[in-house]
């Protein structure tokens, strides 16, 4: 007996694969779906995490890569001080014993970068002065994540009553650590204050020393003088002087010094203020 042909069996075939292609799209849209919301629902919503999240990243990141990263935090902490200060304005008159303002603000700055863990981490500096009919605050702080790679945010307020303005903003220079000291300008020079923000960077054998000298009349921050890179560079201050000495290495003198056994010798250079920053008065 002859048997009929059996059905074509292609096209259910060809249904059957198209529907599991259709179901292995359907799974992975509902899974990208539920990854994005649980990655919505990871997001950290108080600010010290926010900025946490956003640093920690920074591991293993060149310094002239970091700038995407170290810009949004710099942007979360300058946004966020400047609604601070809106909200917790100056005393008109520190009380005895109470706590400086600008302890109060470095205080705060220091809470934002609370949720970093080693190895990112963050310094805070500040300090107050009287100028004008007012006071100038300046409040900073170096973000770093590596013995190297570090950035730094400076950023100046002037404070009339209980309004508190940013000035003006530099970010100093990179790698080093961040410590301010204040000169009074010559008497040739008025309406202007002098602040030197100055730091040292790691290296190899020792670290370098750098700082720079900054004068703010009441409109523009402009810079007066440099230094940069000084082996094993130290400041010495006389109080109210305006005058500094620096005493340094010089690295080959030192590799001599090693290599013959022989006492290396330590030089030492001297600068005073001048109407146009500072002028040296000896480096021997």
């Amino acid at each position: 007996m002859r048997r009929n042909p059996s059905p074509d069996r292609r096209p259910s075939v060809l249904l059957c694969g198209r529907c599991l292609i259709l179901l292995v799209v359907v799974l992975l849209a509902v899974t990208a779906i539920a990854i994005a919301k649980k990655k919505k629902q990871q997001q950290p919503t108080d600010l010290p995490s926010r900025i946490a999240s956003i640093a920690q990243q920074l591991w293993g990141v060149p310094l002239d890569e970091s700038e995407p990263l170290t810009s949004q935090v710099e942007k979360l902490v300058l946004d966020h001080m400047s609604q601070w200060f809106a909200s917790n304005p100056p005393p008109a008159q520190t009380p005895p014993g109470g706590t400086p303002y600008a302890v109060t603000v470095r205080r705060q700055i220091e809470d934002l970068f609370g949720g970093l863990h080693s190895p990112v981490y963050a310094n805070a500096n500040t300090f107050e002065r009287p100028f004008g009919d007012g006071q100038l605050l300046l409040a900073g702080y170096t973000l770093g994540w590596s013995d190297f790679d570090r950035v730094n945010v400076v950023a100046l307020y002037q404070v009339h009553g209980s309004a508190v303005q940013q000035v003006a903003l530099t970010h100093f220079l990179p790698d080093v650590d961040l410590r301010f000291h204040i000169f009074a300008p010559p008497s040739s020079v008025t309406g202007q204050f002098w602040f030197m923000i100055y730091g040292n960077r790691m290296g190899k054998s020792a670290p370098r020393l750098s700082a720079e000298l900054y004068a703010f009349d009441g409109q523009t921050l402009k810079s007066l003088w440099k230094i940069q890179d000084v082996y094993d560079g130290k400041f010495s201050f006389t109080p109210d002087s305006g005058r500094i000495v620096m005493s340094y290495l010089k690295e080959d003198e030192l590799t001599q010094a090693i290599a013959s056994n022989s006492q290396v010798i330590r030089h030492e250079a001297a600068y005073h203020v001048a109407p146009d920053g500072f002028a040296l008065e000896y480096d021997r």
